[in-house]
């Protein structure tokens, strides 16, 4: 197994906010954030080689069971917003992701994380990370 004390992953995703998905005062709805880190998630499994479809059909759910953010400054509606994700702690039967959103100025706007854990489709099982996917992640594991 390769040293992954000092390296991670990271990934960014640009996402573009819609009118749907503000306020009135055109402010990002707080409860939209939850949907953009779930795409930065499936981009990420996409970059790295494999799709969340796949993860599903080898057997294995990925259920959130912990979500942390801070709001730092409003995302405003038609502001392009770049994602990024990181995995700093290779997964045991837990895999958390962390996540920055800045605008097109670079201003950090949002901080947050969440921690998902592996279940087997078949005998609803909190299981460790499945071997397949523990081979893509180690390939992709960087300074």
């Amino acid at each position: 197994m390769i040293d992954l004390l000092l390296k991670m992953i990271h990934t960014t995703h640009s996402i573009r906010v819609r009118y749907a998905e503000t306020d009135p005062m055109k402010y990002v709805y707080y409860g939209n954030y939850a949907t953009y880190f779930e795409v930065a998630r499936v981009e990420l499994f996409r970059t790295l080689g494999i799709s969340y479809d796949e993860i599903e059909k080898q057997g294995i759910w990925l259920p959130v069971s912990e979500y942390n953010i801070k709001y730092l400054k409003p995302a405003l509606y038609d502001e392009l917003l770049e994602i990024h994700t990181y995995i700093k702690k290779f997964p045991g039967v837990r895999i958390e992701f962390e996540y920055e959103i800045y605008n097109q100025s670079k201003q950090k706007l949002t901080e947050a994380k969440t921690t998902l854990f592996f279940l087997d489709a078949a005998t609803n099982k909190v299981v460790k990370c499945p071997e397949f996917l523990k081979e893509i992640l180690e390939k992709n594991w960087k300074d």
